[in-house]
């Protein structure tokens, strides 16, 4: 059985991108009918140090959105960064799943030993296709959409990990 490039990556970030537009959805509910300011829940954090829920989920769509871009071999589109509710949350999610459904399987293909550049930690790297998605956009992604979740799980949001995986 072969895995391609597409899959685990469009598919992948499309199926959570998915998911997190369902906690999204719960979390705005939710603070609909405890009648709390959505801003409590998108400016909420999980410590001083790190970044607010809003900010979780732009970089959570910065990295679906750039690393299929980098392995096509095209410029990663550029988002502002300026949503302040949990629509232009939903709209940013929903932009970013629209340019996932741009990919090809063919845009992808042997991707996984096209050289990426891409900025680690203020300087520029270069790693192999599949390296970067594995060891740097995958976890990254990964950790900002769990740090969502989190951060919406302890401001009281009853979420699960069936809302997480998307089968809610």
């Amino acid at each position: 059985m072969t895995i391609s490039m597409y899959d685990i990556s469009v598919g992948v970030f499309s199926a959570r991108l998915k998911a997190l537009a369902s906690v999204l959805t719960a979390a705005e509910q939710n603070a609909g009918e405890r009648k709390i300011d959505p801003q409590v829940f998108l400016t909420a954090r999980l410590a001083p140090d790190m970044f607010a829920l809003a900010r979780q989920v732009q970089i959570s769509t910065d990295h679906a959105k750039g690393a299929p871009s980098r392995l096509a071999g095209r410029e990663v589109p550029k988002y502002e960064d300026n949503e302040a509710s949990f629509a232009e949350l939903q709209a940013r999610i929903a932009k970013t799943l629209d340019l996932l459904a741009s990919f090809s399987v063919a845009d992808l293909e042997g991707s996984e030993d096209r050289t990426v550049q891409v900025r680690l930690g203020g300087r520029e790297t270069t790693l192999p296709g599949l390296q970067y998605l594995l060891h740097v956009a995958m976890p990254n992604f990964y950790f900002h959409v769990t740090t969502a979740y989190d951060i919406l799980r302890h401001n009281g949001v009853p979420l699960g990990k069936q809302t997480f995986l998307g089968n809610r």
